[in-house]
């Protein structure tokens, strides 16, 4: 009969290899205050190299400026997106200037302002497209407040926005358009990534 082994011995034998590697749970905990700089930076106007290279010993420690780095990569490049209003643009701009500061590449610079300027085009566009959806369904939309209002005996405005059909049928119209610039963005997003990686 074999000799029995307690949990613990298991447990020991099994974690025997592993041993506590002091850097890589220091990158770790970079990485992680990298993310929370890029969440200040967002929300704040803090100069976003400089926070990095006070965290990282005056940026003495390359190995620590890296994972700061990459963690305010992370949260950056998941924050491009196709605006939702003219306020969106401001926040993309400056998530430009993040990203910029960061892979510090002539090429990305370019690239993103071409983006920006797809972002505004966006805005325009989906403001047409809006304005035809509401147009195109009107007629339809009256006819509904007219219907209400006999059975009612009231006059019935409805908010667009309450009818679910007219949801679906603004829905369709604006994913469509939607789906004309999701591949550039997309595009968009894997060049920065390969820019960040290639630096």
């Amino acid at each position: 009969m074999g000799v029995i082994k307690t949990a613990l011995e298991i447990a020991m034998e099994k974690t025997g290899n592993v041993k506590s590697d002091k850097s890589s749970i220091e990158q770790f905990k970079a990485k992680q205050q990298g993310k929370k700089l890029a969440n200040a930076f967002l929300a704040d106007d803090l100069d976003l190299m400089e926070e990095i290279k006070k965290a990282s010993a005056g940026g003495k420690d390359k190995k620590l400026q890296e994972s700061l780095k990459r963690g305010v990569f992370e949260v950056l490049i998941t924050q491009i997106s196709l605006p939702s209003s003219e306020e969106d643009e401001k926040r993309l701009e400056k998530l430009g200037k993040g990203l910029a500061a960061i892979i510090n590449k002539n090429e990305f610079s370019a690239m993103y302002k071409q983006l920006t300027k797809l972002f505004s085009q966006y805005i325009q566009e989906a403001a047409k497209y809006e304005q035809a959806v509401h147009q195109q369904y009107a007629p339809k939309l009256r006819k509904k407040e007219e219907e209400l209002s006999r059975r009612l005996g009231r006059e019935i405005r409805i908010d667009p926005f309450q009818d679910p059909e007219f949801v679906g049928f603004y829905n369709q119209h604006m994913n469509a358009l939607k789906s004309n610039y999701n591949p550039v963005i997309d595009q968009a997003k894997e060049k920065t990534q390969q820019m960040f990686e290639a630096k």
